[in-house]
């Protein structure tokens, strides 16, 4: 799963750059500062992580969260009425790092920073772009951020190498990879893939697609011909590859604002199939906020963990009931994708935040002990897994998260979701 610096670089250059490149000042809050990184590979892209002790600290005792009265945020309300606006010089910097560029991927981290939800907490926060040269959870274990958001496989194989870092927010409850084909190519399950042409992108990002062809009795090195597949949906559009791996919220997308040559038309999801891992049961939890694990024995830093998480899941509250607004901020942010792409990302994304059974934030056990299998039991095309045995020490807690939640709750937050429905996004050709 891991790669040296060397054949990132040389991946970059050889790939066809995605068009996410961003930053921009908030034309609203003045508590924050969005720093822009280089930007040649995905969201998915995974690096190599510095070694950093790792240390237990605060206890892991697993919460859950009984559904409750709830009310929605309204664009526009005021941040937190149970907080007193913080003064400038009460304001704690923090900073956050992300594992891409602005988009609607992040939303709800800089909705709370645009409505006021982090100063409302009295954080003064900086949120960092990633790039193809930024590991969110190196920058985390070795002290230059405070908080970052990546991947748990990813982040596990960090921590299997040294880095002192803990989930403390599982933001994200369902994965977003998907296997993308074209409705002739019959291709419904992972079981259809024999025989095929099968593109992914590597460096760490093909072990659910992997899992999936095993678990259907395929062998990966003999059933298919895996072919590398470039950071878009080309050789899918000219027919090069039979199923090609894509995030919802941005690939899938991007064939469904190209034009169908047969029709002269946008693609349709008619004209498509995908393999969904959710449904094979070989998906991996994807985005959550991780803490420094060594910090976490600081009672300043676990009042400023709480404090952040509850910001952030307002904010991400916020961009469900609020989702055109939404769009509108991180457009706003400079995005340089278009308003329809985004505004189909913050559809897709919503989805896989809510509904959060056990309430936003919350890691499900389930869920982590499947990855954790998936990542310890799947072998990729090199004979490599993302980590080789179970992690050790503070891996994740639902500590935090249940305390920001329960101060949600008393404001009348809707943490669940529960009642929460998918808008209807038309795509847009170009995304546009």
């Amino acid at each position: 799963m891991m790669r040296t610096r060397s054949l990132r670089v040389t991946a970059a250059i050889g790939m066809v750059a995605m068009v996410l490149t961003a930053c921009g000042s908030d034309k609203k809050s003045t508590d924050t500062t969005v720093v822009a990184a280089d930007t040649s590979a995905p969201a998915g892209a995974d690096t190599t992580a510095a070694p950093a002790a790792d240390t237990t600290a605060a206890p892991a005792a697993d919460t859950t969260v009984a559904a409750g009265a709830a009310t929605t945020v309204a664009a526009g309300a005021a941040a937190d009425t149970t907080v007193a606006a913080a003064t400038s010089g009460d304001m704690k910097k923090v900073s956050l790092q992300l594992q891409w560029v602005t988009q609607a991927q992040f939303a709800g981290y800089f909705a709370a920073l645009d409505q006021g939800f982090y100063k409302a907490e009295g954080l003064d926060v900086t949120i960092k772009e990633g790039g193809v040269d930024i590991v969110p959870q190196t920058e985390l274990a070795t002290g230059n951020v405070d908080y970052a958001i990546a991947w748990v496989p990813k982040a596990l194989a960090s921590r299997e190498q040294g880095a002192g870092i803990t989930d403390v927010g599982q933001i994200f409850q369902r994965s977003g990879t998907l296997q993308v084909s074209k409705k002739a190519s019959n291709i419904t399950a992972a079981a259809d893939l024999k025989g095929k042409k099968v593109g992914n992108w590597g460096f760490g990002n093909e072990f659910e697609l992997f899992a999936g062809m095993t678990k259907a009795k395929l062998d990966p090195a003999k059933d298919v011909t895996l072919v590398q597949q470039q950071f878009d949906m080309q050789a899918l559009l000219k027919g090069e590859i039979d199923a090609a791996q894509a995030m919802r919220y941005n690939e899938y997308a991007q064939v469904l604002e190209a034009k169908n040559p047969a029709t002269g038309k946008l693609y349709t999801a008619d004209d498509l199939n995908v393999i969904d891992w959710n449904t094979e049961g070989t998906a991996m939890l994807q985005d959550a906020v991780w803490a420094n694990t060594e910090k976490l024995g600081d009672a300043a830093y676990q009042d400023q963990t709480v404090k952040f998480l509850k910001a952030s899941m307002k904010g991400w509250i916020f961009c469900r009931d609020n989702a055109a607004k939404c769009v509108d901020i991180v457009v706003a942010k400079g995005s340089k994708l278009g308003k329809g792409h985004q505004a189909w990302q913050m559809n897709e994304i919503n989805k896989l935040i809510w509904p959060s059974t056990g309430g936003i934030g919350i890691v499900d056990k389930t869920l982590w002990d499947q990855t954790i299998a998936v990542a310890k039991g799947t072998k990729n095309a090199e004979g490599t897994t993302v980590i080789t045995k179970d992690p050790e020490g503070l891996a994740y807690t639902n500590d935090y998260a249940q305390k920001a939640i329960d101060a949600l709750k008393t404001e009348k937050a809707d943490v669940n979701g529960t009642t929460f429905a998918p808008a209807t996004v038309t795509p847009t050709e170009g995304g546009n």
